[in-house]
C-alpha cells in the first residue's frame, strides 16, 4: 500500500494565504468593523428602548375653559380646581410640563409646535357636573374633557402627550366622582345604583386633532423622511463627486467591472482640489433637491405648502451637507467617509427628535441635538411643512445654524488643506506592485 501526498499548492492560492497570514491586512478591518458593531446598536438603540422613562419636561397645555356655577348653594369651579390640581401634580415631576394657557394661547403653540399636545376642560363644566349630581334633573349632560393632539410633532411625541392627558382626564375623573359622591352622601340624598355607577367617572374625554395635518403627511414622519432624503442626498453625492474627481485627475483608478481606467495625474494642490469638489457640490445640490422635490411632492403628493420656500431650504440643506461631507473628507482622507456617516447620519437620526421626540430620549441624545445638523434640518422642514414655515416653529433656529454649518466646514476643510499643502503633504499617485 503506497501513501500519496496532497499536491503541492498552487502559486494563487500561495499567494492568497500569504495575504490571508499578513496581521496588517486583518487590522484595520477588524477595529473600524467591531467599533461599528458596538457603537451603531447604543446609538440606534440608545435612543428609542425607554421613552416614557427618558420623558423629561414634555410640554402639554392646560386649558380651563370653565366659568363656574352655582352648586349646593356656593360659587364652584371644577374646572379650575381639576387644573390646578394637575399642574401642582405635575410641578412634582419632572416629566410634563403642563403649561397653564387659555384656549387661544394653547392653539396658537400648538400652531408653532411649542405644545406636543392639551388637555381642555370647556365651558360649562361646572353646570354639567352640577346636573350630573342633581337628582331632580332628568337628562344630565355628561361633563367632557377634550384631549387636544398635535400629529405635527411626530406620532410618538403625540401619542405619548395624547395617552398622558387621557390617563390625567381620567385620574382627574375618578377624583371628582369620589367628591361627588362624598358630597351627596353628607347631605343625605339617596345615591341610586345607576348614578354611583355613573359617578365612579363620571367625566367624558374626547380626542381632537388640535392642530390637523393631511393625509399624505406620514402622520407627521414626511418632515423626518424628506429631511433624510436632503442628508442622504448630499453626503451620498459629495462622495461620489470625491472619487470622481480623484479618478479625473488621475489619483485614484476608476474599475468597472473588469475594466479599470487610469488617467494621467494633474498636478493640483489639495486646497484647489477641494474648491473643485466644493463648487460641484454645491452646484449639484441644485439639482438633486430638485429632483427630490419634484419625486415627493410632484409624484407621490406629499402635503406641502410653501413650495419655494421648501425649495431653497432644501438646496442650501443639501449643500450644507454636501460642503461638510467634502471638508470631512478632505481632512480625514480614507476614513473621512466614516467620519461624516458618524456625523450626518449614525449621530443624527436618534437625536433629530423626529422619530422619538427629545423630550424622551436619554440627555446624551438631547445633548448632540444642539448641534447635530439633522435636528436642525428637520425642525426647518417640520416648520415648512406643518407650521406655516413660521421662524419660531424652528425655522428660524434652522437657517441660522445651516449657515452657520456652511461656515464652519468651509473654514475647517480649507484650513486643513492649507495646512497639508504647507507642509508638503502632497498626494502620492498609487503604483502597481
Amino acid at each position: 500500500m503506497t501513501q500519496t501526498s496532497d499536491p503541492a499548492p498552487t502559486p494563487a492560492i500561495r499567494q492568497v494565504t500569504a495575504v490571508l497570514r499578513n496581521p496588517r491586512v486583518w487590522a484595520t478591518p477588524t477595529v473600524l468593523l467591531t467599533l461599528l458593531a458596538l457603537l451603531l446598536p447604543l446609538f440606534y438603540m440608545g435612543g428609542v428602548l425607554n421613552p416614557r422613562g427618558n420623558l423629561h419636561e414634555m410640554r402639554i397645555g392646560l386649558v380651563n375653559s370653565d366659568q363656574g356655577a352655582l352648586v349646593g348653594g356656593r360659587q364652584q369651579n371644577f374646572g379650575r380646581q381639576i387644573t390646578a390640581s394637575v399642574k401642582k401634580a405635575g410641578d412634582r415631576s419632572d416629566k410634563i410640563d403642563w403649561r397653564l394657557l387659555s384656549r387661544a394661547e394653547a392653539q396658537e403653540q400648538l400652531e408653532s409646535g411649542k405644545l406636543y399636545g392639551a388637555l381642555v376642560v370647556p365651558a360649562g363644566f361646572t353646570t354639567s357636573v352640577a346636573g350630573l349630581a342633581d337628582p331632580r334633573t332628568k337628562n344630565p349632560t355628561r361633563p367632557t374633557m377634550t384631549v387636544l393632539t398635535n400629529p405635527s410633532m411626530g406620532s410618538l411625541g403625540s401619542s405619548l402627550a395624547q395617552q398622558t392627558s387621557q390617563k390625567t382626564a381620567q385620574q382627574a375623573s375618578i377624583e371628582l366622582g369620589k367628591t361627588l359622591t362624598s358630597q351627596l352622601s353628607g347631605s343625605g340624598t339617596a345615591i341610586s345604583g345607576p348614578l354611583r355607577l355613573v359617578l365612579a367617572d363620571p367625566v367624558a374625554v374626547t380626542v381632537q386633532q388640535g392642530h390637523p395635518i393631511g393625509d399624505h403627511s406620514g402622520l407627521g414622519l414626511s418632515a423626518l423622511y424628506y429631511t433624510l432624503l436632503l442628508i442622504l442626498a448630499g453626503f451620498l453625492g459629495a462622495n461620489i463627486i470625491s472619487n470622481g474627481v480623484d479618478v479625473a485627475l488621475g489619483y485614484v483608478d476608476n474599475e468597472i467591472g473588469p475594466w479599470m481606467v487610469r488617467h494621467p495625474v494633474v498636478a493640483i494642490s489639495r486646497t484647489r482640489t477641494l474648491a473643485v469638489k466644493c463648487v460641484m457640490s454645491v452646484v449639484l445640490a441644485a439639482v438633486t433637491s430638485s429632483v427630490i422635490m419634484a419625486a415627493t411632492v410632484g409624484i407621490l403628493n406629499m402635503d406641502a405648502a410653501h413650495l419655494p420656500m421648501l425649495w431653497v431650504f432644501s438646496f442650501c440643506a443639501t449643500a450644507a451637507v454636501g460642503l461638510g461631507v467634502q471638508a470631512i473628507n478632505a481632512a480625514f482622507g480614507g476614513l473621512g467617509q466614516l467620519v461624516s456617516m458618524f456625523v450626518f447620519i449614525v449621530m443624527g437620526i436618534p437625536s433629530s427628535g423626529a422619530t422619538v421626540p427629545l423630550v424622551a430620549v436619554p440627555p446624551f441624545f438631547r445633548g448632540l441635538a444642539i448641534f447635530e445638523p439633522m435636528r436642525q434640518l428637520t425642525d426647518g422642514v417640520r416648520s415648512i411643512l406643518f407650521f406655516d414655515a413660521r421662524l419660531d416653529a424652528g425655522l428660524g433656529r434652522a437657517w441660522v445654524m445651516t449657515a452657520i454649518g456652511i461656515a464652519a466646514a468651509l473654514l475647517f476643510g480649507f484650513a486643513m488643506t492649507l495646512y497639508y499643502d504647507r507642509k508638503g503633504h502632497r498626494r502620492v499617485v498609487p503604483q502597481l506592485t
